[in-house]
Order: structure tokens, then C-alpha cells, then sequence
């Protein structure tokens, strides 16, 4: 009854009607073969490929490989050298003189040490004035005039005054050992306000006094400033505005240089420790100053600037010779041609006169 009532609707209606009946029948078949094939991809993805089976080797991992097994056959054979090498110290200790035998030489050398009762102060009153990249310079130049402090031979009384700002920051960001230091004066405090003025002599390079010896009774100020030239004659000024004693040490004396006298506080501060010990200003200054100073003795300059001078007058007699020859060829050449030409014009005249 159904299949004669379904014959009679329209065509489109049936077609409909089918496509109802056939969607559960499909979507079941459908969800059927999806469940077999994710099966089948998993057994696959389980089962290894034969391309991770015989997956080759790189030259990296094969050298690395190498090292480690070279490494592992000479375990015994580095352990035999150390062996060695402990019985050839040991041995060399023992074939050490006397003298040395109670310690290294360093420690040798740091009884030996005398010190002086120089005072030496780096002014860090300058803070403001400078960037952050000039207060880092300045910090490794404090650490470098520390360091050579504590190895010299006659060691200073050295103070770090107006310590604060920038710098003291710096310090505790980067160095934060320096409250350790030992053999130091660090003070907040200006260094007019624990010194007696008549014992201050500021070191400046643009003080028209030249030291020319160190009177270790006095305290010797250094300008922590590091400037680039943008505050010339500061620290001068605000020693004369002070009514400090000022000097600069005698490089122009002893050295010729191809730049300014200005030199860096670790410069200034190592100089004196080396004076301290030879006592000679020239081999001071030669000893600490850097090579691209281009410092050469003033007496060698002095020759070859003479010599240069000397070049230059026989250089010149000889252009001066050469001149008076050329400026002869001329004079002999005007005579000549003002010779002929009284010759034309007599010439001439005689002719001219009627017969």
C-alpha cells in the first residue's frame, strides 16, 4: 500500500522520501570506515619507519662521538701526567734555596713594604658634571690606582673624599666589595673639612707651578674628573678660588708629547707611587705613561728638532743658491737683449739720416 501511495507523489517528493531512508544506512557506513582507518594509522604511527630506523649520522655528532671516546682511552694517561706533574713541583720546592723556602715571593716582597706618609686624595666632588659612561671610566680608574696602592712598595695614605652620587651608586651596583677595601680613607666629606688647608696642594695641569720634589708631609689633591676637555682650568680655579697651594708634576721638564699634559687620575696616582720608589721623575713618567701619548725625552726632542732645523736652513741655501744662479741667467739675458736693441735703434737712425 505504501510503495503504491509513494508512486503516486510527485518526483521530487520521492526523491526526498529516499534520501531520509538511505542517511542513517550512510552515515553509519561512513563512521565505520573512519574507526578502521584511524585504527590502521595508529598501528602504523606505532610501528617505527624505516627511515627513523636507519636515520644516518651527521659529521657533527660523529666527531662529537669520536672526542668522547678518544676522551674516555686517555683517562688513565691524563691521570698518570697529573701524577707527574705534582712529583715535579714537589721536587722543585724542595730544590728551592732557603731564602725561599718560607713563602712565595710576593709575600717576601709585602714585608719589605715601607709606607709613606704622603697623603694622596682623589676629589670626587665633580659628580654632577659628568655622564653615567664618564662615572664608570672614573670608578675603573679608582680601582686601578686601589689595586696599584695596595702592590707598591711605598704605599700611600690615599683618601676618596665627596664620595656619593653617581659614583657611590655605580660602586654599589657594580662593586659591591668596595666597603672591604682595606688601606683606604673613603669619606662623604669634602677633603677641606679634615685637612688643614696649608697642607693641600691641588695637582692641576694648568697651574703655572712645577713640583720638583714631593714633600711627603703634605696631603696631594688629584681631580676626579673625567671630562674630555668639556671643563678646562676647572680644577684650578676652584683651588685658587680656595686659597689652596696648587702645582703640576714636571712632565713638560722631562717629556715631550704629542698631546695635552692632561692625564688620567690613575696616571697621576701611579706616577707618584713610582717617584716614591726611584726617586727619578723621568723614569716615572716613561714607566706609567701609555704609548699612544707618544712621549719621547725632551733632549731627543730637542735634537731632532734641531735637526730638522738644520735640514731646513741647508735645504733653503741650497733653494737660495739656486735662486741668485737663476735671477744671473736673467740679468745676462736683459743685457743682452737691451745690448741689441741700442744696437737696432742706432742702426736704425743712421739709416734715416739723408745723404
Amino acid at each position: 500500500m505504501w510503495e503504491e501511495a509513494r508512486g503516486k507523489l510527485p518526483q521530487v517528493l520521492r526523491h526526498q522520501i529516499m534520501s531520509s531512508e538511505m542517511l542513517p544506512a550512510f552515515s553509519e557506513t561512513c563512521n565505520v570506515e573512519r574507526q578502521q582507518n584511524l585504527s590502521e594509522d595508529g598501528e602504523e604511527n606505532q610501528k617505527p619507519g624505516l627511515s627513523e630506523k636507519f636515520q644516518p649520522i651527521s659529521k657533527r655528532q660523529m666527531k662529537k662521538l669520536m672526542k668522547q671516546k678518544q676522551w674516555e682511552e686517555q683517562r688513565e694517561l691524563r691521570k698518570q701526567k697529573r701524577k707527574e706533574k705534582r712529583k715535579r713541583k714537589q721536587l722543585e720546592r724542595q730544590c728551592q734555596p732557603e731564602s725561599n723556602s718560607d713563602g712565595s715571593d710576593r709575600k717576601r716582597i709585602r714585608r719589605d713594604v715601607v709606607h709613606s706618609p704622603l697623603r694622596l686624595i682623589i676629589d670626587c666632588s665633580f659628580d654632577s658634571l659628568m655622564v653615567l659612561k664618564d662615572i664608570k671610566k672614573l670608578h675603573k680608574q679608582i680601582q686601578r690606582c686601589y689595586a696599584e696602592n695596595r702592590r707598591a712598595l711605598h704605599p700611600v695614605q690615599f683618601y676618596l673624599t665627596s664620595h656619593g652620587g653617581q659614583l657611590k651608586k655605580n660602586m654599589d651596583e657594580n662593586d659591591k666589595g668596595w666597603v672591604n677595601w682595606k688601606d683606604i680613607h673613603i669619606k662623604p666629606e669634602h677633603y677641606s673639612e679634615f685637612i688643614q688647608k696649608e697642607d693641600l696642594i691641588y695637582l692641576t695641569s694648568d697651574s703655572p707651578n712645577v713640583l720638583k720634589e714631593l714633600d711627603e708631609s703634605k696631603a696631594y689633591v688629584i681631580g676626579g674628573l673625567v671630562d674630555h676637555n668639556h671643563h678646562k682650568g676647572l680644577t684650578y680655579k676652584q683651588a685658587s678660588d680656595h686659597g689652596i697651594d696648587h702645582a703640576q708634576l714636571p712632565l713638560g721638564n722631562f717629556v715631550k708629547m704629542n698631546s695635552r699634559k692632561v692625564l688620567a687620575v690613575n696616571h697621576v696616582f701611579e706616577i707618584i707611587l713610582e717617584y716614591l720608589e726611584t726617586r727619578d721623575w723621568q723614569e716615572a713618567f716613561f714607566t706609567i705613561l701609555p704609548q699612544r701619548k707618544g712621549a719621547v725625552p725632551t733632549d731627543q726632542a730637542c735634537e731632532s728638532c734641531s735637526h730638522d732645523k738644520k735640514f731646513a736652513s741647508v735645504e733653503g741655501g741650497l733653494n737660495s743658491d739656486s735662486s741668485e744662479e737663476e735671477n744671473r741667467h736673467e740679468l745676462d739675458s736683459t743685457h743682452e737683449e737691451e745690448k741689441q736693441d741700442k744696437e737696432n735703434s742706432t742702426e736704425s737712425t743712421v739709416n734715416s739720416v739723408p745723404h
